[in-house]
């Protein structure tokens, strides 16, 4: 495995990823909405989303660097 297919394939799960922790940063937002969670859990979970949000920006630019 060279170093451009290891990029992509953390690309790829690091992708997956931040799409499951916004898929749970929106229902922390709903719940929240409701009165059914406290606020603090919907800026942890924001915290997440930004870091594996920004990750995955850094493997795309990483794999793209790798031509």
């Amino acid at each position: 495995m060279n170093l451009k297919s290891a990029a992509l394939l953390a690309l790829l799960g690091t992708g997956l990823l931040a799409i499951l922790l916004l898929a749970h940063f929106i229902l922390d937002v709903s719940n929240a909405a409701r009165g059914l969670v406290p606020a603090i859990r919907v800026l942890t979970s924001l915290i997440h989303v930004l870091a594996s949000l920004s990750l995955a920006v850094f493997f795309y630019i990483f794999h793209k660097a790798q031509a």
